[in-house]
């Protein structure tokens, strides 16, 4: 009850402080390429329940949304400010409405595509026991530069382990990587076997 109280607290002062930014974004984004300025996708979350996910859309509005994330600044799908946005993680603003609405939480596993989940035994499934979040213990601990079974594994932790105080650790961690520019953005390791291909176009 803490937690989702912290969270409907923090979301909506986030929306109050952030809304005009992120109107101005949304802006951006129209004039700078066609296409809507929110992308909405649809997400895995609490015990597998599916729902749609926002973000800024920071890619052509033409890229196939299943499509691989792009593993380096120069993906050609990306726009412009799409990429600024990425490496500023400002494209994650409008998940503060779904952290309202009670669909995440600004701490847990990210929410990934629901044929993901279905690929993990029941251990693994563990990940959907909590809301997922806007960022998440493997993010504030290495993020792109980190393997599927690393992340796997540290979302795990967080399930076990989950406690405020480790939710107050993450944020902390997390707005110290974005301000001091720290955290590989790009995924460089697809998982423990495979190097992700990196596009350098």
């Amino acid at each position: 009850m803490v937690k989702r109280l912290f969270d409907i607290a923090a979301s909506l002062m986030g929306i109050l402080a952030f809304g005009l930014p992120m109107l101005l974004i949304a802006a951006a984004i129209r004039l700078e390429s066609r296409g809507p300025a929110i992308f909405r996708q649809r997400r895995a979350g609490r015990r597998g329940r599916p729902f749609v996910m926002l973000k800024f859309r920071t890619m052509r509005a033409d890229t196939d949304p299943y499509a691989p994330s792009p593993r380096s600044r120069r993906d050609a799908r990306l726009t412009r400010l799409g990429r600024l946005l990425r490496e500023t993680s400002l494209d994650e603003l409008p998940q503060l409405f779904n952290v309202l609405l009670g669909q995440m939480s600004l701490v847990g596993p990210r929410p990934l595509y629901e044929r993901q989940a279905d690929l993990w035994d029941d251990r693994q499934r563990r990940r959907l026991d909590v809301r997922p979040g806007i960022t998440g213990y493997a993010q504030a601990c290495g993020r792109g530069s980190l393997s599927i079974e690393d992340k796997i594994e540290l979302d795990l932790y967080y399930v076990e382990h989950r406690r405020f105080r480790l939710d107050l650790k993450i944020l902390w961690r997390t707005a110290a990587n974005a301000l001091a520019g720290r955290g590989e953005i790009y995924e460089r390791r697809c998982s423990s076997r495979q190097e992700c291909q990196t596009d350098s176009r």
